[in-house]
């Protein structure tokens, strides 16, 4: 929304209902608050904006101006401060304008244990936002003695700090318990300050949902009008375990000094601030303070790096992915710009987006309450069937308002210890009709199962009940190295009737190998990892993405030796022996991500589609890859399409196709 909306959206508001925005400009003597006072209206012109030096306002409504204020005692001087802040009030209930006001927090003489506050109950009532001049005290130190023009007790570096210190604390506080938004910021950078001022003109939390819904909206026209269905998702404790705000203050604890860890984002919310719409542009406000956009983007992206996606909602993210009527978005109070990169390395984010805040050029923070509107617009504006997803109390909301809800549960030691009673309550007393899924491997369940059932995301009618009618399958999709020179030369010892024994096994070994790292490792990515460099330094090498939730199935017996050569491509992934197609459990398939099935020859596909049906029995979504030195061409285009035609999310990869028919010594026609 630019400018021009802003205003419009502002004016269609009443008077009444905005109050008026009045923004302190405080830090000690000599930080520049007059100065920058000077260049924001110079800046920001008075058509929108009005500035006031704090102590010219209480020499315009003292009687005798400054001079007799001085000789006043702190009482009278209190009433005089409190009459300054009301009149500026007033003048911008009557103009519309946001007041800028330069004035004191407290005065602190070296020799004085403790500082003397000049704030008032009526500064607290008034101000609805707080700028602290936050430079160092050095320089502070060097203006006052450099400003001839003023006279100024002597003070030294190390009173200014502590004084700084002081301030900056009580006022954090204050703020807090106030409902007044406070945010650090340097003189220095003009037009950082200029553009919040800007956005604090405009902020109310009508505005904030009209820029949630603005960005719902462009979502959806985005879907062309075939999306029927929408998944909505939380992010933090619902799509990964990890908590990215925690993750995120803990690395600006550990990468700079401040005086955040990874308890900023719980201190707050655990103020008198709670999980507000205030509370949530305070958070975007601590965001601005930390980090630049350039350092913001940096530490969004070492996050993201930490963060492991629930491979359960990956699957069936990757089966959403393929299908026209049905779309997905990560709806999240946290971090856009961590999940929007998460869902990018996980090859997501052309499918799924992301709506959330972090920075104030987001333009919009999500609340509980936003997470409830947004999924009523898809439903009522959109007419849309939502299926919501969510952990936490801040999710009930939505919950309730989707038309299927899904409480996602996670380990005991990370899930919302306040979860159960609040959702106890919405079934109860509030009408939530929802499911559960467990997504820790030991985890026990919410509440019981008669009032909170039980179901499995990768269960194949959960799926077909998420996906509709219209659900659509990608069908098998064959990809062969039959014309490479590679493939010519490694596939003559296996065609070679003189070459048996251990010789053969190692010519299986060697196509696995090569089928793994030429085409396996295309179709399922690569990610980087840490080496040690043989020169003794660190360094970056490659692996399978997610090897590490990889399962590699043997089918015995003629598939082993090229079964182990793609585990020599792909050391950490798991390795199973399998002489039938109910050999392979569901514990080999839990937490992982992709399973590959390797045989030496695919004749009839007989075989194979009893093992493809048995994983798609136990895991409806998990990414499949079938891996052969040789399949009968009559068989791809017939009993392998015909049977997997209605799977989603497979692979067959081969060396090679062969007009010749094959069967196999063994007990098994493959």
């Amino acid at each position: 929304m630019d400018d021009l909306q802003q205003d419009q959206f502002c004016q269609n508001q009443s008077a009444s209902e905005r109050k008026a925005v009045v923004v302190g400009l405080y830090g000690v003597p000599g930080s520049g608050k007059t100065t920058l006072l000077t260049q924001l209206e110079q800046k920001l012109g008075q058509t929108s904006f009005a500035f006031y030096d704090g102590s010219k306002m209480i020499d315009s409504v003292v009687p005798g101006g400054l001079e007799v204020f001085h000789s006043m005692k702190e009482e009278e001087k209190a009433h005089w401060r409190q009459c300054a802040i009301e009149t500026i009030g007033r003048n911008c209930d009557d103009t519309g304008h946001v007041a800028i006001v330069a004035g004191h927090f407290m005065f602190w003489l070296e020799e004085q244990k403790a500082g003397r506050p000049v704030y008032t109950q009526k500064d607290l009532m008034i101000f609805t936002h707080i700028l602290y001049l936050d430079i160092p005290a050095e320089v502070v130190l060097q203006r006052r003695l450099d400003d001839i023009g003023r006279s100024r007790p002597s003070t030294s570096a190390s009173h200014l700090s502590k004084w700084q210190h002081e301030e900056k604390t009580q006022l954090r506080d204050l703020c807090r318990q106030h409902g007044i938004l406070f945010s650090l910021v340097s003189p220095m950078m003009l037009d950082k300050v200029s553009t919040l001022l800007l956005d604090f003109r405009n902020h109310t939390e009508e505005y904030n949902l009209s820029q949630a819904e603005s960005r719902l909206d462009d979502i959806v026209v985005a879907g062309r009008g075939l999306w029927k269905i929408m998944l909505v998702i939380d992010a933090d404790k619902t799509l990964a375990a990890e908590d990215t705000g925690g993750l995120f203050w803990n690395m600006v604890t550990n990468s700079r000094p401040s005086g955040y860890g990874a308890s900023t984002l719980s201190e707050l919310f655990s103020s008198p601030l709670g999980y507000s719409y205030t509370a949530f542009r305070q958070a975007v406000l601590l965001y601005e303070e930390t980090a630049n956009d350039r350092d913001f983007e940096a530490l969004c992206q070492d996050v993201a790096m930490a963060v492991t996606m629930q491979p359960e909602f990956v699957s069936l993210l990757q089966v959403v992915g393929e299908q026209n009527h049905i779309g997905a978005v990560v709806v999240t109070c946290g971090l856009r710009r961590i999940w929007e990169k998460v869902l990018e390395r996980e090859g997501l984010s052309e499918k799924v987006k992301v709506i959330g805040g972090g920075r104030i050029a987001d333009g919009f923070v999500v609340s509980a309450a936003v997470k409830s509107a947004l999924v009523g617009r898809l439903r009522e504006a959109h007419h849309i069937y939502v299926w919501a997803f969510g952990d936490s109390p801040l999710d009930l909301g939505m919950l309730r308002k989707a038309d299927q809800a899904i409480i996602v549960v996670g380990g005991e030691q990370t899930r919302s210890k306040t979860m159960d009673i609040a959702l106890k309550n919405a079934i109860d007393h509030e009408g939530l009709r929802a499911r559960q899924t467990v997504l820790a491997s030991h985890g026990p369940p919410r509440l019981d199962h008669t009032k909170l059932p039980l179901i499995k995301l990768m269960e194949p009618e959960f799926v077909k009940s998420l996906l509709g009618d219209r659900y659509t399958h990608g069908g098998l999709q064959v990809i062969t190295a039959t014309e490479k020179t590679a493939a010519k030369l490694l596939a003559t010892p296996m065609r070679h009737a003189a070459v048996a024994g251990p010789v053969l096994r190692e010519a299986h070994r060697r196509v696995g190998w090569y089928l793994a790292i030429e085409i396996l490792g295309d179709v399922i990515g690569v990610e980087q990892r840490s080496i040690q460099h043989v020169l003794g330094r660190p360094t970056s090498g490659y692996q399978l993405f997610h090897e590490q939730q990889t399962t590699i199935v043997a089918l015995m017996r003629g598939g082993e030796p090229m079964a182990f050569g793609v585990s020599d491509a792909f050391p950490l992934a798991m390795f199973v022996h399998a002489c039938y197609a109910d050999d392979i459990g569901f514990h080999h398939l839990r937490g992982q991500l992709t399973v590959i099935l390797v045989d030496s020859v695919i004749n009839t596909g007989k075989t194979i589609v009893e093992f493809v049906q048995n994983v798609r029995k136990l895991h409806a979504t998990i990414r499949i890859v079938v891996v052969a030195g040789v399949v009968q061409t009559e068989c791809v285009s017939g009993t392998l399409d015909q049977k997997l035609a209605h799977y989603s999310n497979i692979h067959l990869i081969a060396l090679r196709l062969s007009d010749t028919k094959f069967t196999g010594s063994g007990s098994t026609d493959t």
